[in-house]
């Protein structure tokens, strides 16, 4: 669905509320990109969603690739044919693309090109929370690292610049507090007219062949650029020193700095300390950092996560023999999100603590009755809380005794919870496979790996070739919707748009299954009882030996309701008959759906019918034929699920 998008072309002067991401792509667009390509990945989304919002307005190219080394390896090549280009994802994504990043800074650009790094702090939508500003001491490229939207709307603006200078790539560290803020931000300059969208290659073996001998001469390039960073570039808005000539000094690195510029106005201490606000923090200029700490007898080191800056300038003070007291990870947490709170308390521990806060904690809240946990759950009509179902079910036809379910990143991750267990580990994209592989080599049990559409095309295509070329034994189920539905249901290379809207041409996940050697079956979950039939026939080839794969296709239940609402179609509405129902909990105990509820002091089910989207999982499952259909919807309510 695509939004009206004036407030993103808005002319200069305006001022205008934006989201981290959306500032980041306005500016982008502002500095002249032409090329844009990402994988979805919380915090880093809507970033390229909003460049795909843009692109036929502005005349650029955008797109989701299938993963973040092939959006890396597009939007680099862009870039080294002379296009302004970006590529966006989140933390964990940058392992993907580590490969060509680590080479990219080596061979260089020739065009500006970022890198937006979306890190996660505190792990509210990742497997970990790595810092990504070690990505650039590792690959010896800049690290940019913006305190706000504002911030970051102005700071993508000079990393751009920064990257034409050297003719090197750029990292934008954002955090999901900064991508997902809102701040208002006056536009600087209109979207240029004309750009460079066409690029002409460079045929120089030297620089684009990464043979020993050529990467031995493009590393002393690179360290050369290297070096010229640490030395020229700590003027403003890469470092900023704030009152200077103080003996206790505050190193502030990101977003730590608007945490620090608030505590200490609360604590009535900002004409006593030198604030640094470092925007660069790789490689950190060491000039500005030298010119501080002499004037200095104490100093802190605040930043999220790692102590990257912190290590950079212990370093220069020894470098330097400048015998100023440091501090950093002593007093600031190096583990989760930072707030005004946590800093408040890491600089009164500084001070020598004391220093009262001049507000309430408000600690933890008591609330009676206390309010249920609410873990995330799969959707009510989820269609893959009926794969789940079926995959269980018909491993108990089968005989398959004690299967091993490998999981992935996605929103099945959750067939991991009862009663489904169905997700025994989740570790990466790809893994859901790639374990299930080495899992089936060194044990006895069935190992069946499974994934989402969107994590098959991204990551196991070579897992599954894998499994096939040295005769692993594990079965493949893929769970298609259509969508990358955790995200936010961008499109990929089996729904057949593209990112921005238009159609595109479709592979399904069971042609290529096949072409490499899987028997590949392909099962709609709505029908279950005709699914668990195939699903068990699979389990037996399997038994025998056969490489097997079970494809399960279905829109997701939100798409499904979105689409249902604009054509008018009416879905169908399960209730359950309490003279009927014997209270047995079938339905609650073997498909957990939220539509389906014990009320306090009630020892029967209801179905909340504003919530039921008429999967009918539970109908198939109810012994007693207590659950009918209540409405029957539109005659073609199925066109809504396809």
């Amino acid at each position: 669905m695509f939004i009206p998008i004036d407030y993103l072309l808005a002319s200069k002067g305006s001022k205008v509320l934006l989201m981290g991401n959306e500032a980041i792509a306005r500016a982008a667009v502002e500095a002249g990109i032409c090329f844009a390509a990402a994988y979805p990945g919380t915090p880093s989304t809507e970033i390229v969603e909003t460049l795909a919002d843009m692109a036929k307005h502005v005349g650029i190219h955008v797109e989701w690739s299938t993963n973040e080394k092939v959006a890396f390896e597009a939007a680099y090549a862009a870039a080294i044919a002379g296009v302004k280009a970006l590529t966006a994802m989140k933390h964990v994504g940058v392992n993907v693309a580590a490969d060509i990043l680590m080479s990219s800074a080596y061979s260089g650009v020739n065009a500006g090109f970022i890198i937006v790094s979306a890190d996660d702090p505190g792990q509210h939508s990742s497997q970990n929370e790595q810092d990504n500003r070690w990505y650039g001491l590792l690959s010896h490229i800049p690290v940019v690292e913006p305190s706000s939207p504002r911030d970051a709307y102005h700071l993508v603006k000079h990393a751009y610049s920064l990257s034409e200078k050297y003719m090197h790539p750029v990292i934008l560290r954002s955090t999901t507090r900064i991508s997902h803020t809102r701040q208002f931000i006056e536009i600087e300059q209109d979207i240029p007219v004309e750009k460079k969208c066409k690029g002409e290659f460079e045929r120089n073996v030297e620089r684009w062949v990464l043979i020993p001998a050529h990467g031995r001469k493009q590393k002393k390039r690179m360290m050369s650029i290297w070096k010229k960073i640490q030395e020229d570039d700590g003027a403003p808005p890469f470092i900023t020193i704030e009152n200077p000539g103080m003996k206790k000094v505050v190193f502030a690195s990101g977003i730590a700095y608007a945490y620090v510029s608030e505590a200490l106005e609360y604590m009535g201490k900002k004409n006593e300390y030198t604030v640094v606000k470092i925007n660069l923090p790789v490689p950190l200029p060491y000039k500005p950092i030298v010119e501080v700490l002499r004037d200095a007898k104490s100093a802190i080191i605040v930043e999220e996560l790692d102590p990257v800056v912190e290590t950079q300038i212990k370093k220069i003070a020894h470098d330097h023999g400048l015998p100023v007291d440091l501090h950093g990870k002593d007093f600031v947490p190096e583990n989760g999100e930072l707030n005004l709170e946590i800093v408040y308390d890491s600089l009164s521990r500084f001070e020598g603590g004391g220093i009262t806060k001049p507000w309430r904690s408000i600690g933890e809240i008591k609330i009676e009755p206390p309010v249920p946990a609410r873990p995330p759950i799969m959707c009510a009509g989820c269609p893959h809380r009926n794969t789940f179902y079926i995959l269980k079910v018909a491993a108990n036809k089968a005989g398959l005794k004690n299967p091993v379910f490998t999981g992935d990143i996605g929103c099945y991750t959750l067939g991991y919870q009862k009663p489904f267990e169905t997700q025994m580990t989740s570790f990466e994209m790809g893994g859901g496979v790639g374990i299930a592989y080495g899992l089936s080599k060194v044990i006895d049990e069935p190992v069946i790996g499974v994934v989402g559409d969107s994590t098959f095309y991204h990551a196991c295509i070579p897992q599954s070739i894998n499994i096939v070329y040295n005769k692993g034994r594990a079965m493949v189920v893929v769970l298609d919707n259509y969508y990358t539905s955790m995200t936010g249901h961008q499109p990929h290379p089996g729904t057949g748009i593209s990112a921005t809207g238009e159609e595109a041409p479709r592979i399904p996940a069971e042609k290529i299954l096949e072409s490499i050697g899987f028997e590949t079956i392909v099962i709609n979950p709505m029908n279950v009882k005709e699914s668990i039939e195939k699903v068990t026939e699979a389990y037996k080839k399997y038994i025998e030996g056969k490489p097997v794969a079970i494809v399960s296709r279905l829109k997701c239940a939100l798409q499904t309701l979105r689409d249902a609402r604009r054509k008018g179609i009416k879905l169908p509405v399960y209730t359950i008959v309490e003279d009927k129902c014997t209270g047995c909990m079938v339905c609650v105990n073997l498909l957990a759906c939220p539509a389906i509820v014990v009320p306090v002091g009630v020892k029967k089910p209801v179905i909340l019918e504003d919530i039921c989207v008429g999967c009918g999982l539970c109908a198939s499952v109810c012994p007693f034929n207590a659950i009918v259909l209540k409405d029957k919807g539109s005659p073609n309510w199925i066109e809504a699920w396809m």
